[in-house]
């Protein structure tokens, strides 16, 4: 009967390198690190999409903290 190939440790470290990778590739939350940092780079373009991203997530998070009032009123 055949048996699984268990992971070693080249295997493993390998995997946890490219989850660490994946995990900085997408959308940045805008907390203050990011938004200073596209200042200091001084590029105009990145920074009107940081304050639109940053705008749009401070409404979502507006939006949630209102439904979350809303809900704990109820109870």
């Amino acid at each position: 009967m055949p048996t699984r190939k268990t992971a070693t440790k080249k295997t493993a470290a390998k995997k946890s390198t490219s989850r660490a990778a994946r995990s900085q590739t997408g959308p940045v939350p805008p907390y203050g690190d990011p938004i200073r940092a596209a200042i200091a780079r001084g590029n105009t373009r990145e920074m009107k999409t940081v304050a639109a991203s940053a705008r749009k997530w401070l409404n979502d998070v507006q939006a949630a903290l209102a439904q979350l009032e809303s809900a704990l009123k109820k109870k």
